[in-house]
């Protein structure tokens, strides 16, 4: 008979209104069963924080069903295997899925992917070679549809997403990248480290002024990852033929929707007419079919020490709730993960 294994798991007690807390979720413990034919048991070790999540908190209709209350959350975490009823898998090897804010989880071993640890840390299965390299791989060429010898402009150009986007678009002939960050320190960053052409710090100056400044003849393509005031300075500098990529619009996640606290409401979409543009918005589960072939030519650039990634890790799964909130703050750098303590 094997030994009793607690595990701790976050659900979600309420609906948010703004920004999540602590008293929207409860923190439970049960006994993890055992695995039934075709599952597998792990134990977690890191969960990715992502914005999204946001969203998937919300009872309206979106491209995924919300989580429900009492349901333990939603989130993308890796871990070991600590037992296997699946022939796929064995004790020992290391997996990622949406496996949800827990410390362990019994899954099919159809919803796992094993991942080698050898090639990279576990934790950019989470990042660079997880959901975040996924969007910005198929956000940029697909959707995107990059050109050599574009002009590509990058909101939250420090982030999981952002960071990468910019990467590959250099990688894939843009002619100039720019980027947009918050603060000395990311701005650095993303120029430095990155290799964008120019950042916009959109805490220290005027967004539309910039834009005009770091993108005089226009923009091909933007990947924007906020929303709201930015997603407007993009638009009324289109080039003819240019493509808007809205992956996320993480400055209108939190918004109530009360008096006072409505959505911003873009002024310069007439831009996309104008200039013949087109902006669309993707969701990149609807990729998965093809997560392999990004995978292995983000794996082969990861290897050559061609790709930059940043993970932010914040240690202890009590922490779940506040760390949560860095996504939103802007206390993040790179890409968020929860590491459970054991």
């Amino acid at each position: 008979m094997t030994d009793t294994i607690d595990n701790r798991q976050f659900r979600l007690a309420r609906r948010p209104k703004g920004l999540p807390e602590r008293a929207d979720f409860d923190l439970t413990t049960e006994p993890l069963r055992e695995a039934r034919d075709g599952e597998v048991r792990i134990a977690v070790e890191y969960i990715s924080l992502d914005p999204a999540m946001r969203g998937w908190m919300n009872a309206g209709k979106s491209y995924i069903k919300p989580v429900g209350i009492g349901e333990v959350m939603r989130a993308g975490a890796a871990g070991t295997v600590i037992d296997s009823k699946h022939p796929d898998f064995a004790a020992g090897d290391k997996v990622s899925g949406n496996l949800g804010v827990q410390t362990h989880a019994v899954f099919p071993g159809s919803d796992l992917r094993k991942v080698d640890t050898s090639l990279a840390d576990l934790p950019v299965y989470l990042g660079a070679l997880g959901m975040p390299g996924m969007t910005a791989y198929f956000g940029t060429l697909d959707v995107g549809q990059l050109a050599e010898g574009d002009v590509v402009l990058v909101s939250a150009a420090s982030g999981a997403v952002g960071a990468l986007v910019g990467q590959i678009a250099k990688k894939k002939g843009a002619s100039r990248v720019v980027g947009i960050a918050g603060g000395p320190e990311k701005c650095a960053y993303v120029v430095d480290e990155l290799g964008f052409d120019a950042v916009i710090d959109y805490k220290a100056e005027e967004i539309g002024d910039a834009v005009r400044r770091e993108c005089p003849d226009g923009i091909d393509l933007y990947f924007d990852n906020v929303g709201g005031e930015i997603l407007d300075a993009a638009l009324a500098n289109l080039r003819w033929r240019a493509r808007v990529a809205i992956c996320g619009a993480i400055s209108q996640y939190n918004v109530t929707g009360e008096a006072g606290d409505t959505a911003y409401a873009p002024k310069n979409y007439l831009s996309l007419l104008v200039n013949r543009a087109r902006m669309e918005g993707f969701i990149v589960f609807d990729f998965a079919d093809r997560y392999p072939e990004a995978a292995r030519e983000m794996a082969g650039w990861l290897s050559a020490g061609d790709l930059k990634h940043r993970e932010d890790i914040v240690e202890g799964f009590e922490t779940f709730p506040e760390t949560l909130l860095k996504l939103f703050t802007g206390e993040n750098f790179g890409k968020l993960v929860l590491a459970v303590e054991r």
